[in-house]
């Protein structure tokens, strides 16, 4: 076999493996990833419990980078402290050698049964449940085949010159070797695909035993900054936690190599086969590195804190200002600033609302991405704001105080609704025009920016009738709602009559045009739900819109 014919079958089984990899993460996500994002945010109050969760979490994943992501997102929501965050990280680190101790294993006499079972999952239903079961043992079943190929692919290189020498300089220059091992894994992204790798090279005897030990211990280098990399702009916390799991694994691999060359032979004595010891070499890594960690979590959550800095004062914006946890306990207090809170929140979509004119005119993509910044944004901060309200309303509250946390917390998704409404309708539609190169007639155009107009005024409104809850302007909020349905049907038929004329610009943008109508209606009608309760407060709201009276039935 020629050297380049080589090359392609090696980098083709890992290409499978790291595809293969992944497939069988999708399909967990995909089964079962709801589940594990609700039980990350209501399991990660200690740090014990946290562990816990990590543990299982990556266990299911079979990804600590993806566990990794998961929790560095809740920690730039505030919903997870460092100590807990790196509690869950070091359990993460735990449940992603799980599968590699599986696949040590010889499992290629079963890979025809597993194809055969996935298969037949995926395609004879459409239920969503055992379409993704059958991903996740398709996937098994190829990492199988692609460890295969790979130590079919290497045996070739035991007697490469080339490859002993490239060998013989790694197996002398321990640094180097671990560079290697954690380059290697920063580059394949996957920590369980890189020891797989590992394992099968030693299995096809490429390279020896200690070289190997050493590689899997710069793996596990390697894969605490994978995550660091991807969570570095979720804020200051999820930082510090990424920086501390990596700064973990380093000093766990200072030690481990000290003592590698007692370890490696009562493992392999034990394991008696190249495989299966470094697996166990992989999973005692993470084992002990988390039994010395754990003790001095506190310590090292504080030092993460005091390294890593807070975030800028343009950061420090996205934090939420009012919601102070130690009011909790004085409901009247409590929420008013979650009522200032929702009005910062308000602020944003307001300023997604009045730019989005601008993204539909000029087609700027860097204008739609800010917009779109702002709107994850006021998500983050709409799940700040119910998770506080939803805290506040587990205590004792007064009948008025109860009704008025509700009130905030419908109202918040509200606004939250109006954001995506703008977000994945109205820029969507920007986008489209820009990509088509349409242009709106002059009096279509007239007519969406009037209609614009009375939106904006109509959340300034809003906005007040929240602030001042008097009802003669939420009446009158109601009656604007029912004079924009007006103006916006009359805008409707308007633009079908010009199209039955026939007009070019007309014909080209209609699309755009009725759903750009659509949309502002939409979100007209999730600004009025402010109105809503102080009308129904004062009795003045009626059970039904139709005319004249129920007939029962």
């Amino acid at each position: 076999m020629s050297g380049s014919v080589l090359l392609i079958h090696l980098l083709g089984g890992v290409a499978l493996l790291l595809w293969a990899t992944r497939l069988v993460r999708t399909g967990i996500e995909r089964a079962i990833g709801e589940r594990l994002r609700k039980l990350i945010g209501s399991a990660t109050a200690t740090p014990l419990s946290s562990f816990a969760t990590g543990l299982g979490v990556a266990t299911a994943l079979q990804s600590s980078t993806a566990a990794g992501v998961l929790v560095a997102g809740f920690a730039r929501r505030g919903m997870v402290g460092v100590a807990a965050g790196i509690a869950f990280m070091l359990g993460a680190d735990i449940g992603s050698t799980l599968i590699v101790q599986l696949l040590a294993f010889d499992l290629s006499q079963m890979v025809p049964l597993l194809l055969l079972i996935g298969v037949v999952l995926f395609m004879a239903t459409s239920a969503p449940l055992p379409v993704h079961i059958g991903r996740v043992i398709i996937g098994i079943a190829l990492m199988v085949t692609a460890l295969g190929m790979i130590v079919h692919a290497s045996e070739p290189l035991r007697e490469s010159w080339l490859m002993a020498a490239m060998l013989s300089r790694l197996e002398g220059d321990l640094i180097l070797a671990l560079i290697i091992g954690a380059l290697l894994c920063w580059a394949l992204h996957s920590t369980v695909a890189t020891v797989l790798f590992i394992l099968s090279l030693a299995s096809a005897q490429v390279i020896q035993l200690p070289l190997a030990a050493i590689l899997i211990i710069a793996a596990n280098v390697g894969a605490g900054l994978i995550p660091l990399g991807l969570s570095w702009k979720l804020g200051a916390d999820a930082r510090r936690i990424m920086l501390a799991n990596l700064a973990i694994r380093v000093v766990m691999a200072a030690l481990a190599l000290a003592v590698i060359s007692l370890v490696l032979p009562m493992i392999s004595g034990i394991a008696r086969d190249p495989a299966r010891t470094l697996a166990l070499l992989h999973t005692a890594f993470n084992l002990v590195q988390a039994a010395l960690a754990l003790p001095f979590l506190g310590l090292i959550a504080a030092t993460a804190v005091r390294l890593v800095p807070t975030d800028t004062e343009a950061d420090a914006v996205q934090r939420p200002l009012h919601l102070d946890p130690a009011l909790l306990n004085q409901p009247p207090i409590a929420l008013a600033n979650a009522s200032r809170e929702v009005l910062r929140l308000a602020d944003g979509v307001e300023v997604m609302l009045r730019e989005s004119l601008s993204a539909l005119s000029d087609g700027n993509d860097k204008r739609r991405d800010k917009i779109r910044a702002l709107d994850d944004e006021v998500d983050r901060q709409e799940e700040q704001i119910k998770l506080y309200l939803t805290r506040l309303s587990r205590g004792s509250l007064q009948e008025e105080d109860a009704r008025r946390c509700i009130d905030l917390i419908m109202f918040t998704t509200n606004l939250e609704h109006v954001g995506d409404i703008i977000d994945k309708g109205l820029l969507a539609l920007a986008a489209k025009k820009a990509r088509g190169g349409h242009t709106f007639s002059d009096t279509g155009w007239a007519e969406i920016v009037s209609l614009h107009e009375q939106v904006l005024a109509h959340m300034r409104l809003a906005m007040t009738v929240f602030q001042t809850r008097d009802l003669d302007m939420a009446r009158q909020l109601v009656a604007r709602k029912d004079q924009f349905r007006t103006a916006e049907a009359n805008a409707a038929r308007a633009h079908l009559q010009r199209l039955r004329e026939g007009g070019a610009a007309t014909v080209d943008t209609s699309t755009l045009h009725l759903d750009i109508l659509r949309d502002l209606k939409r979100i007209v009608s999730h600004l009025t739900s402010v109105a809503v309760p102080i009308l129904e407060a004062a009795g003045e709201l009626r059970g039904t819109r139709l005319k004249g009276e129920v007939i029962e039935q």
